[in-house]
């Protein structure tokens, strides 16, 4: 397995570490579903356990087909930013050039991405690249429901320019989320902050329907159906909804209605 797995980024004579974000204090958060925090660790264990033995031969044809096409390893790995703070590495099927930041450094990716590989355009549009994260879930640094795991390079920032921005760390990163199915990628401050208020919408009202509703939705995005269409089919909260709760979370106790 050592042949296929790489470290994407710069090179290692050139890395900046950027230091662990602090864990974020007591979460100001009422958690109705203690419960099933629980039994969600247990019941997503199971699915991606079989989820990894179905999708393991087209893991491995894509992997070849990286192989075939371009230099460098098929799986690369990646340190992100996991619950209350605490790093972990992250699997991905390679989709960029090999060493692709090395001469960029760490940014975000961008639409029509010249970094990206013809066959790894195929595999970010099927979202096949993600699959490699099963793993992740398996050994508990992820949920398959939850928000995104961020680049430790960019938390410092993240967390002095977006208010309440520690407290996605509450939960596991997931490899699908609310998030995920209503909005793109993130590609700047104002996306991170609207991506945000629909992170802590979730870490407010998450149950097990909600779960189901997103596990719907991914399958709908998994078609390629619009955001609004997936929002529309699966009744989700309108995004006006979204981002005002998450203003009144900002705003100071004593101004809030």
């Amino acid at each position: 397995m050592s042949m296929f797995v790489i470290t994407e980024g710069l090179p290692t004579e050139n890395r900046t570490t950027a230091p662990p974000p602090t864990a974020p204090p007591r979460s100001p958060f009422a958690s109705a579903a203690r419960g099933y925090v629980s039994a969600k660790v247990i019941l997503e264990f199971v699915a991606a356990l079989l989820l990894l033995i179905l999708s393991t031969p087209l893991i491995l044809l894509a992997m070849i087909l990286i192989k075939l096409t371009s230099r460098g390893a098929a799986i690369y790995s990646q340190t992100r930013i996991g619950k209350d703070g605490k790093p972990f590495t992250i699997y991905k099927l390679r989709s960029m050039r090999e060493d692709s930041e090395s001469l960029t450094g760490v940014q975000w990716s961008q639409p029509g991405d010249t970094r990206v590989t013809t066959v790894g355009r195929w595999l970010r549009k099927t979202h096949i690249d993600e699959l490699p994260q099963l793993w992740n879930v398996l050994c508990g640094d992820m949920s398959l429901i939850g928000p995104r795991p961020e680049r430790p390079e960019f938390m410092p920032t993240l967390e002095l320019a977006i208010p309440l921005y520690n407290e996605r760390l509450r939960l596991r990163p997931g490899l699908t989320g609310f998030a995920q199915i209503q909005l793109p990628p993130d590609s700047d401050l104002d996306s991170v902050r609207t991506k945000l208020a629909y992170d802590l919408y979730y870490v407010r009202h998450m149950s097990f329907l909600f779960d189901i509703v997103i596990y719907f939705g991914t399958l709908l995005k998994l078609i390629n159906l619009t955001h609004q269409t997936i929002g529309k089919w699966c009744r989700l909260p309108a995004r006006e909804s979204v981002e005002n709760e998450y203003v009144q979370m900002t705003l100071p106790s004593a101004t809030r209605n």
